[in-house]
C-alpha cells in the first residue's frame, strides 16, 4: 500500500456554542485516553447507533496510527457505516490530515470537535 499524506486542517475558533452532552461525553472519552497511556493525542467518535469508540495515537517503529485514525477504525471494525460525531484532544493547534480523511470516509459532514489537553473546546471542523 502507497504512503498517503493528507494536509493538516485548520480549525476554527469555538465561538460561544457549548457542546451538547453526547459531544461532551467524545472529549472526555478522547482525553482519557489520551492520559491512560501518555499519548500525544486521544481520540472518540460515535457511529450512527450511538456507540462510541475511544483510541490514543500509536506510534512503533513499524506502526504509525493517528488516535482519530484508529478510532474510526475500531468503528468500521464494529460495523459502523456512519459516524455521528468525532472528537480530538491533542496540543496541536491543526488537525491532522490523515484522521480527518478518515472521519470523512463514513461522514461527509460529521463535526470534529478539538480539545486541548485540559478538556477545553478549541473549535470544531464540519
Amino acid at each position: 500500500m502507497p504512503d498517503q499524506t493528507f494536509a493538516a486542517v485548520a480549525v476554527p475558533g469555538a465561538g460561544d456554542t457549548p457542546l451538547s452532552a453526547e459531544d461532551a461525553k467524545l472529549v472526555t472519552l478522547a482525553r482519557s485516553s489520551r492520559a491512560r497511556v501518555g499519548a500525544s493525542e486521544g481520540a472518540a467518535v460515535r457511529d450512527q447507533d450511538g456507540r462510541t469508540y475511544a483510541a490514543a495515537t500509536v506510534a512503533l517503529p513499524h506502526l504509525s496510527v493517528t488516535a482519530l485514525q484508529l478510532a474510526v477504525a475500531q468503528a468500521a471494525a464494529s460495523g459502523a457505516t456512519r459516524l455521528e460525531a468525532a472528537a480530538v484532544v491533542t496540543e496541536a493547534t491543526e488537525l491532522e490530515g490523515a484522521g480527518h480523511a478518515a472521519v470523512r470516509d463514513l461522514a461527509a459532514g460529521a463535526p470534529i470537535h478539538v480539545a486541548g489537553p485540559s478538556g477545553a473546546l478549541a473549535g470544531t471542523v464540519q
